[in-house]
């Protein structure tokens, strides 16, 4: 008997895969766009309540397809009101997604891959070693996923709490392309989930050919996670610089497509004691971006358990951000958010993969003092 795990998830596919769907149920093409619209549009689960479509086309959905999101391990809530999920995927991977809160909007953190190929010094999830890309439905199904947390179906066009996106999660978005590129369009489709291009930020660590790429299919917003002006220093906090160093990143910066005054690229720069902030530096990225229309984002470091570095004192960080802003840039110094919850920028990693890291070894102690 098929299970509803074998079953194929309609959550995820896009519109010509929906058809193709359909056309296997020997059904009518516009019953594809039918379906998109109970899918993405009203973010319905059950077949049955998709009243549109005929019964017998219904049973037929039931038996082959499902609709389904990725499980929920655990879900929590910071006392600031972020709040942050553990999903567990059908082959028992797991990622997260972080939802950060402002008075009447706010930004859903997805995660791109299981774990991360970077192993950015800085960052706590560079520490958990990459299991694999994830699909587009696993990318569309955490904002299908916090839709329903929040009860924001039917989409809304106006007054959303989800009103914004950024790939920020775990994982390097550049390094699973085809996936993230087909979930996004997903999203920006205006009669689905309906969320604007210039509302969803990608953010890279600086994979070069893919970044000319984004901009032209997508036309996102970028973000890049900079960190340092000086190849030496940028190899050991951002490796993938060994391969696309300071030079081959600032060049696919300036030729962005969708970059320009009204849609400036981000550049995202962790504060590190005595590492990366003093006021040269600050110079230095002044010089280096010099005609690229960009804003900073300053972000005082998140200590997490064993991390090598401290948080710069925040009259440094203070000084790092007046340098910019007196040469005519923005440079806000980023809010830490969901701290006491393990959310906070550079913070993602399961804490069930702790968990079971915690089992193994004491299973191994067990086993070595009866052996």
């Amino acid at each position: 008997m098929t299970t509803a795990d074998e079953r194929t998830n309609l959550a995820g596919l896009d519109r010509a895969e929906l058809a193709a769907v359909v056309a296997g149920l020997g059904e009518k093409p516009f019953r594809a766009k039918q379906l998109w619209h109970w899918i993405y549009h009203r973010g319905e689960t059950d077949f049955a309540n998709m009243t549109t479509l005929g019964g017998p086309l219904r049973a037929k959905l039931a038996e082959a397809c499902a609709v389904r999101r990725p499980g929920v391990a655990t879900e929590q809530t910071s006392t600031d009101r972020t709040r942050k999920w553990l999903l567990r995927f059908d082959d028992g991977n797991e990622a997260e997604t972080v939802f950060i809160p402002e008075e009447d909007r706010g930004a859903l953190c997805i995660s791109s891959q299981v774990g991360c190929t970077l192993t950015c010094t800085f960052c706590h999830t560079g520490t958990q070693k990459l299991v694999r890309n994830l699909t587009a439905p696993e990318i569309v199904g955490q904002l299908m996923l916090a839709r329903d947390s929040y009860g924001e179906w039917p989409s809304p066009k106006d007054g959303r709490l989800l009103s914004n996106i950024v790939m920020m999660g775990m994982g390097e978005p550049l390094f699973n392309y085809d996936n993230v590129a087909q979930a996004l369009k997903i999203v920006m489709d205006p009669e689905g989930l309906a969320i604007s291009k210039r509302r969803i930020t990608l953010s890279t660590s600086g994979v070069v050919p893919e970044i000319h790429r984004c901009g032209a299919e997508l036309g996102v917003n970028l973000a890049i996670s900079l960190h340092a002006v000086r190849d030496d220093l940028r190899d050991v906090l951002v490796p993938i610089n060994k391969k696309y160093p300071l030079k081959e990143l600032v060049a696919a910066l300036r030729a962005y497509p969708a970059a320009n005054n009204a849609r400036r690229i981000t550049i995202e720069y962790v504060m590190l004691k005595g590492v990366n902030d003093s006021p040269a530096e600050a110079r230095e990225m002044i010089r280096l971006l010099k005609g690229i229309p960009v804003k900073f984002n300053l972000i005082p470091f998140n200590v997490w358990p064993g991390a090598p570095y401290e948080m710069s004192p925040p009259h440094v960080i203070r000084r790092f951000s007046e340098i910019l802003n007196d040469a005519g840039y923005s440079a806000p110094i980023r809010v830490p958010r969901g701290r006491d919850i393990m959310a906070a920028c550079g913070q993602l990693k399961s804490a069930s993969e702790r968990a079971r890291k915690g089992r193994a070894t004491a299973m191994a102690a067990q086993v070595g003092g009866t052996a």
